[in-house]
């Protein structure tokens, strides 16, 4: 063996360990900054020690202070939970897994290159919905001429359990529109489109491989030829994205509670909502609704499992009431904490009330305010995983 041969494998073998090195570090640095994010004790939220008792739904994450004797806030209280994005049972972040599986499906010929990386028009507007492939299976649909939305109405109307949404473009390089039945104009290229992950769950085979089927039918029938992932990558992916978004699904309640054993009126409940500026809307409960986005910064119902209806309001009394923030349904949560914070204070204070958590605790500033820090630190923690709060991925991910 020569000297150079010798020299080569030596250069190999370091080249080969720096690289093992450098990606020991990067990840050392990305778990460091989730757990700086997150807090170092990895539990969940709510008010006490003890899990909270969801009001309205099981996968609600109440914030937890622990008290300690007296009653207090400890200065070293954890603010806040969730689990780190990789640990050693081998979960992969789903973005992770997106570039990835973007690598291969770029260097594969058959495949085109992921949507993410394709040019937009400069022209396009950024409230316009796109495809969002790092949340989303997408398959393509190319047909040899370009066809109407009609065309595709089949699809349209397929009804999959799940948000489905159909994209067309009228050449290479222009924004894509989301498509809807009364579409005008003809498109060169069309996608559908899939959400992976939702609070119903992670996408699992059988609902990829009937989107998949839709898909295919209605490709036959106009005919086009048709690009889609491979099913076994996308269910990973699904299942990588449920578990990230379960562990940042946090939603804040305040209720509002007569303590003296009376009961508040529906009527005078349903006034003092209105005048606050709620709205009563579908599913039991009121909402606190933008008028120039339509867009529900939080809500308040029973702290009854009954729902507040019209008729009901009008017939009966309930000893409180839950505000509740949907932390990443939200832009900029602290800020419409804050608002929702000043409404419950003000509904307790009319209906000579208390402000608790959900086992009954009294909130006063100091737990009011750690609170706070719990919502900054979560949305924080979204941001970090590249889900902006009330962004249309964040509405994707935390609907359902």
């Amino acid at each position: 063996m020569t000297s150079l041969q010798l020299g080569l494998y030596a250069a190999g073998v370091a080249l080969v360990g720096g690289v093992i090195v450098y990606n020991w570090i990067q990840e050392r640095r990305v778990r460091r900054r989730i757990r700086e994010a997150f807090g170092e004790d990895g539990e969940g939220s709510g008010m006490s020690g003890e899990p909270a008792t969801a009001v309205a739904s099981d996968d609600r994450i109440e914030p937890t202070l622990a008290l300690d004797d007296a009653g207090t806030i400890p200065e070293n209280a954890p603010r806040a939970a969730a689990s780190e994005l990789r640990g050693d049972d081998g979960y992969e972040p789903p973005l992770a897994i997106q570039a990835r599986i973007a690598t291969e499906i770029a260097a594969d010929d058959v495949r085109p290159a992921p949507l993410a990386h394709r040019a937009q028009s400069p022209s396009a507007d950024r409230t316009t919905p796109q495809p969002d492939p790092d949340i989303e299976c997408i398959i393509a649909l190319q047909p040899p001429h370009p066809v109407p939305a009609g065309a595709l109405a089949a699809g349209l109307h397929a009804r999959l359990g799940r948000p489905l949404r159909w994209f067309g473009r009228r050449g290479p390089g222009l924004a894509w529109q989301l498509l809807k039945s009364e579409t005008a104009g003809e498109f060169s290229e069309v996608i559908a489109c899939l959400v992976l992950a939702n609070r119903t769950g992670a996408a699992g085979r059988a609902l990829l491989d009937a989107f998949v089927k839709v898909v295919t039918e209605l490709a036959r029938a106009l005919p086009a030829a048709i690009v889609a992932p491979d099913i076994d990558a996308e269910v990973k992916r699904a299942e990588a994205l449920d578990q990230l978004c379960a562990d940042l699904d946090v939603q804040i309640g305040l209720t509002v509670l007569k303590t003296d054993g009376s009961t508040i009126p529906g009527t005078r409940l349903r006034g003092m909502a209105e005048a606050a500026g709620f709205r009563l809307a579908e599913g039991g409960r009121f909402d606190w609704i933008v008028d120039e986005t339509g867009a529900v910064l939080y809500s308040l119902q029973n702290y009854r499992s009954d729902p507040f209806t019209a008729d009901s309001l009008r017939k009966t009394s309930t000893p409180g009431a839950v505000f509740l923030l949907d932390v990443p349904r939200v832009a900029d949560p602290a800020r419409v904490y804050d608002q929702m914070k000043l409404a419950a204070k003000r509904m307790a204070h009319a209906l000579d009330a208390v402000l608790v958590d959900d086992n009954r605790r009294v909130l006063d500033d100091a737990a009011l305010a750690a609170i706070r820090d719990q919502v900054r630190t979560t949305a924080a923690a979204l941001r970090e995983v590249h889900i902006e709060p009330g962004s249309p991925r964040a509405l994707a991910l935390f609907g359902g």
